[in-house]
């Protein structure tokens, strides 16, 4: 069941090689595909190709799909090679010629190309909803925090005071700086490509401008190569956004492996979310953290993957671009997992107290005396070696009354000014 298939059987082993397991990844765009379809015979309706009746059989076979997909009984059999040939062969089962009319101006090309932009709109939507309830849970802990130092590291070594509130609004804006790339992202893939066919348009008067609106894309690809060379640029486009947020987290994550170390022992987690060693009985291992790490990493790499399938592939459709929808799809659905365990987790988190005039920190405020001795009249290089010379030599006492006030310090964390620069 193929939508080329001219009547000449194909080698089983090249027929195995050239489909691989296109079935099972295509039920992700399986319910994109009958919509683009809705859309597609609304439009053959309009300039005539298809009758009033016709469009309603179609309009009643492909509901009919959407409920099958929405309930989990859709399913993609061996003798058919992808989901688009399913579909058109169940059209044309219950409908006969009908049925068979569907892919009129129509290219097996496109109509992956607008059913995986139509996903990828989708998901990038749920990405950037999830990312925002992630936000908002790290500024509610940034409130409730705001006031509990923490020791701040440069190098690995102690450097300033900070606090669990800056720790917490710091990631929360970084997140800001993702869903921006996020937000291009989407922009990119918001272009209807229906109607570039197998890459060079069609004969027939087809009105691209109503499948546009059919399908709520915010514009169109107007140009038709165009819109078959978006192939390959929209995955390198979102594989770059999945990155950066990917990277965000990975980073997030691996400050909790550190200060949940006992070396740190700056916070822990319930024992019902970590995991023990099978030798010893007194581990409280972070995996789930580390398995955010090291997730997160993975998809970091995937926009090099995207790059290398497609980069230097001449104008015009390849058969290389079907590699892109496996790697593409596990990861959109990784990180939205990601993200809900790691808000999950997060909420959970037991801030510990940290005695700061342990004498690992005794050098934590030598910024701040420097600070208060320049106020009081001293140049700055001169107050640097004074308080250089008092840590060398052992004599140094620090004064831990300085406050910080500023925009954005420990002492002005500016939540409310954070919350509201978040994307709508």
């Amino acid at each position: 069941m193929k939508l080329w298939d001219k009547g000449i059987s194909i080698d089983k082993k090249i027929e195995q090689f050239t489909v691989g397991n296109d079935r099972e990844i295509d039920l992700h765009i399986a319910k994109y595909d009958v919509q683009a379809s809705l859309a597609h015979a609304k439009m053959l309706q309009s300039i005539g190709v298809l009758t009033t009746e016709e469009l309603q059989q179609l309009e009643k076979g492909l509901q009919d799909l959407a409920s099958q997909i929405e309930n989990g009984t859709f399913t993609i059999d061996n003798q058919f090679e992808d989901v688009h040939s399913k579909i058109e062969f169940e059209l044309t089962k219950t409908y006969g010629d009908v049925g068979k009319k569907i892919h009129t101006a129509r290219s097996r090309n496109d109509q992956v190309l607008v059913a995986l932009q139509l996903f990828y709109k989708a998901e990038l939507i749920n990405i950037k909803s999830k990312t925002k309830d992630f936000f908002e849970t790290l500024l509610e802990l940034s409130e409730t925090y705001k006031k509990t130092l923490l020791p701040g590291y440069t190098h690995l070594q102690v450097a300033m005071p900070s606090s669990f509130g800056l720790w917490f609004s710091a990631y929360a804006e970084v997140l800001i700086d993702d869903v921006y790339v996020l937000d291009a992202a989407l922009k990119t893939v918001d272009q209807n490509p229906l109607g570039s066919a197998a890459g060079y348009g069609s004969s027939f008067a087809i009105d691209r401008q109503l499948t546009t609106q059919l399908l709520e894309f915010s514009t169109l690809k107007y140009n038709v190569v165009a819109a078959q060379m978006s192939r390959g640029k929209s995955e390198r486009t979102i594989a770059l956004a999945l990155g950066s947020l990917a990277n965000t987290l990975a980073r997030f994550a691996m400050d909790i492996c550190l200060y949940m170390s006992q070396n740190f022992g700056f916070i822990s987690f319930p024992d019902e979310l970590t995991t023990g060693s099978s030798i010893m009985p007194h581990k409280k291992n972070p995996d789930v953290f580390e398995l955010i790490r090291g997730k997160s990493n993975k998809i970091q790499a995937l926009h090099h993957e995207m790059v290398l399938i497609t980069n230097n592939l001449p104008s015009g459709y390849h058969r290389d671009y079907q590699l892109l929808k496996e790697n593409m799809i596990s990861a959109i659905m990784d990180i939205q997992d990601i993200l809900e365990i790691f808000n999950y987790s997060i909420k959970q988190i037991d801030v510990k107290s940290i005695d700061l005039n342990d004498g690992k920190y005794q050098y934590l405020f030598t910024v701040d005396n420097i600070n208060t001795l320049v106020e009081n009249g001293m140049s700055f290089r001169e107050a640097y070696q004074k308080i250089g010379g008092d840590v060398q030599n052992g004599t140094y006492k620090p004064d831990t009354s300085k406050e910080h006030t500023h925009i954005g310090s420990i002492g002005n964390l500016c939540l409310e000014e954070i919350k509201n620069k978040f994307p709508e």
